[in-house]
């Protein structure tokens, strides 16, 4: 497989799906087929399954690799379809690479191990090795508040050597180190660069991003499609208002909780309430109750997207 020619197809928005769930260990099946064809149908550019919006960690490893089969035989080749194998363990990260090259995946996606603190000589000793036994291209994923670690630039120019490491997701949220990382651009020109947070995917974009992994795409798809293509555009007066939106969107509906959980526990909430998938959380995660569920029902009118989604 040729990866630097496969890496160029990464642009633009790449929603981290939401799992949905009916219990512990089972998965809304209809939920999920009515999730994949609604973010299908806002013309997302790819699907990334098992990430921190799926709740990946929380989930059995029977149920990351019936949602990987799931998905992508929904899917069918419309779009890419990218995997997290983020673990602690090296053989499970391994084994969830074969599940899904045997689905026909197209790239994974690897945060550093978590748990123990890493190095960055022992960072990049894990993602040489990974580079010679993961079956499918993948993205680095920076992400230091749930892994305490950072993909130092030094240790990612390292891992832009190896052909088969195609991109970066960056969730830091740390602008001077996005720009630090666009500057890397020039050294291969074929890396993806996708932005984390989604009220930073206009500005990441218009400063030479290659696009974003925002989870809001799970509800309006639409909106960040167009957002994207605006910034690609240059048509700022489009971002501005478009921008505007996200940040609406950002301010209320994820703030209606109290804790760090806010944005799923929000967002999975607007999903089972606009109709397309159930909001079973991960324990220790509970779904909203009652005074959160109409706060959120307040929200999604208040913001339009309630009726949007229900459409889509």
């Amino acid at each position: 497989m040729n990866f630097a020619a496969s890496s160029v197809q990464y642009r633009g928005i790449i929603p981290p799906m939401a799992t949905p769930l009916r219990a512990r260990d089972e998965l809304d099946v209809p939920g999920l087929e009515r999730l994949i064809e609604h973010m299908l149908a806002g013309g997302v550019h790819g699907l990334f399954v098992l990430g921190t919006t799926g709740e990946a960690p929380g989930l059995s490893y029977r149920l990351r690799r019936e949602l990987i089969e799931r998905t992508c035989r929904q899917v069918a080749g419309r779009v890419p379809v990218l995997v997290g194998v983020t673990d602690t363990s090296m053989v499970e990260a391994l084994g969830l690479a074969r599940v899904s090259q045997e689905n026909g995946v197209n790239a994974l996606v690897v945060a550093p191990p978590y748990y123990f603190p890493n190095s960055q000589p022992e960072l990049t000793e894990y993602i040489q090795h990974l580079a010679a036994e993961l079956p499918l291209p993948f993205f680095l994923y920076n992400m230091p508040s749930h892994t305490k670690t950072v993909f130092d630039l030094e240790t990612v120019r390292r891992a832009m050597a190896l052909p088969n490491v195609i991109g970066m997701k960056d969730s830091s949220a740390n602008m001077v180190y996005y720009h630090q990382l666009v500057r890397l651009l020039p050294e291969r020109r074929d890396w993806t660069l996708l932005m984390g947070p989604e009220e930073l995917l206009a500005e990441s974009v218009l400063l030479g991003g290659h696009g974003g992994v925002c989870g809001g795409a799970n509800l309006c798809p639409q909106l960040y499609v167009e957002l994207y293509e605006a910034a690609v555009a240059r048509d700022l007066a489009r971002v501005a208002e478009l921008h505007a939106r996200v940040m609406h969107i950002s301010s209320t509906l994820y703030r209606v909780g109290r804790h760090g959980s806010a944005f799923i526990k929000g967002l999975k909430c607007a999903l089972s309430e606009s109709g397309i998938c159930d909001d079973f959380m991960t324990e220790p995660f509970h779904r909203f109750r009652e005074p959160e569920r109409a706060q959120v029902r307040e929200r999604l009118a208040e913001l339009g997207l309630l009726r949007e989604a229900v459409r889509a």
